[in-house]
């Protein structure tokens, strides 16, 4: 059922966006149009949408840099809330907190710009630190759980909780906020003195490590599948002879198995049909059953 609350007349300051395309914003670049794209400007103004939702019966979801999801050819007809405006970030007491909005990207370039180390992998990662805390984001044997020391986040009825680290279940690409309706709205994050040398020295590595090895130059969701346990999705895919598996304008990338990648004009169907004959494949030939990575919205 559709839901029922008209955003432009209960929050008339709100900056929202009706029949929002999906493809505009998310890095697979696919998606038709969503019914509703909320993006509140301060902790408050989100509260006041998780209440009203909760209010009316209204489950949203939540919304980073769209860089994990694939959204459908139809769109979503339901209300996105966005944490794209939410993007300050300070430092304070040798501590980083930063509101969920954040790209990681910048993240790890302000710790490096304070001589503080231990977010390098993370320059890379294209979502937000949202969508990062969400699914315990990582590359090259870091993850962020490692750095977290708590995350604020708001609960269906607009209320500021914060969780400590050791609350937030991390783990492979997992935490509490996968499976609880919690909006993250900033987390604090400790990390230790370096040499800002050293530091720039290993993020220019992880960078030119990205571009000889991923296939930077498509859209994509990043790793389309998660690791199975005991081996690397994108070995077994290679393994498989999946490299190169098209459907219109899905590909399973040639350049790293592991990524599922838009050549041109993909539709949400075709990025489905490919992640369907490469789960069929692998399981049949290997006996591992992959597990998604990207989420489906939609």
């Amino acid at each position: 059922m559709r839901e029922n609350v008209n955003w432009r007349v209960a929050m008339p300051e709100l900056e929202l966006y009706e029949q929002a395309p999906l493809r505009e914003r998310t890095t697979f670049r696919i998606g038709g149009p969503a019914r509703w794209f909320l993006c509140p400007k301060s902790v408050a103004e989100a509260g006041e949408i998780l209440k009203l939702c909760h209010e009316n019966g209204i489950k949203p979801f939540f919304f980073g840099n769209g860089s994990n999801i694939l959204a459908a050819d139809s769109g979503y007809d339901g209300v996105i809330l966005s944490s794209a405006r939410l993007n300050a970030l300070t430092l304070a007491d040798g501590q980083i907190i930063a509101q969920s909005g954040v790209l990681l990207a910048k993240l790890a370039h302000f710790a490096a710009e304070n001589s503080l180390t231990g977010l390098e992998f993370a320059q890379g990662i294209p979502g937000s630190v949202g969508g990062g805390v969400r699914m315990n984001a990582g590359a090259y044997g870091g993850e962020l759980k490692d750095a977290v020391v708590w995350v604020e986040a708001l609960d269906e009825t607009g209320k500021v909780r914060r969780i400590a680290a050791r609350d937030c279940e991390f783990s492979y690409r997992r935490s509490i906020f996968c499976r609880r309706p919690l909006f993250i709205t900033a987390a604090c994050f400790e990390l230790k003195p370096g040499e800002a040398a050293e530091i720039r020295a290993a993020m220019e590595d992880f960078a030119r490590r990205r571009r000889e090895k991923q296939p930077l130059e498509y859209p994509s969701a990043g790793s389309t599948f998660k690791r199975p346990e005991g081996c690397f999705a994108a070995a077994l895919i290679d393994q498989c002879g999946l490299k190169g598996l098209q459907v219109g304008g899905a590909q399973v990338s040639g350049k790293h198995a592991g990524f599922v990648v838009n050549v041109g004009n993909a539709t949400a169907a075709d990025v489905l049909a490919v992640m369907e004959q490469v789960k069929t494949a692998v399981a049949a030939q290997t006996g591992v059953t992959l597990e998604p990575e990207v989420e489906i919205l939609g």
